[in-house]
């Protein structure tokens, strides 16, 4: 089966997973700048996630490149990835609203976490209907940088237990760690 279709319903699902984010931002009543100070909050885990949900995009679309075909454990891997991105805009809201509080940075912290183990899947199973000496599977090597993060994201959920903010700033960490887009793919083709 061609990839083009899956990459076109991702991209959708992404686009619309933003757009839900967006609207989540409330308008407040008012004209001057201290009716926006409230909702600083609300925007600053706005901005994290959109970081977040461009990164999935960004690396989602370089994965593809290097897929020639694509196999129905390979959908159902990829819907199980947007599953878990489709949750993003309700943490997002929850840990705004509530100002970086326990509960909320750690299920914000839980959906990443899904995310990434998603994504790893992701990429193993398109490694195994392709050729283990692929450029995918040779870009992807043993996915070192997606093993740490993963184990990151479990320690920021138990730290969120202990100061929220600390984990909100792992999460932002990683965020920084994975906006650089990730061109092991791109290295690979162009070899």
């Amino acid at each position: 089966m061609k990839k083009g279709r899956v990459e076109a319903f991702s991209d959708g699902v992404i686009a619309i997973i933003i757009t839900i984010m967006v609207l989540e931002l409330k308008v407040p009543e008012g004209d001057n700048l201290q009716v926006l100070s409230p909702l600083i909050p609300v925007f600053v885990s706005y901005i994290l996630s959109f970081i977040y949900l461009g990164i999935y995009w960004n690396n989602h679309h370089h994965l593809f490149q290097a897929v020639n075909h694509v196999e129905g454990p390979v959908l159902l891997a990829n819907l199980h990835l947007l599953f878990w991105l489709s949750l993003i805009p309700f943490t997002t809201a929850w840990m705004g609203e509530n100002h970086f509080s326990m509960w909320p940075v750690a299920l914000y912290g839980l959906v990443l976490l899904m995310a990434a183990i998603a994504y790893f899947i992701l990429t193993n199973v398109l490694i195994k209907y392709h050729d283990r000496d692929s450029a995918l599977a040779a870009a992807i090597g043993n996915g070192a940088k997606e093993k740490l993060s993963v184990g990151i994201y479990a320690f920021a959920i138990v730290v969120s237990f202990i100061n929220s903010w600390a984990a909100f700033g792992l999460y932002l960490i990683l965020a920084l760690v994975w906006i650089i887009p990730d061109r092991r793919i791109e290295k690979r083709l162009n070899t």
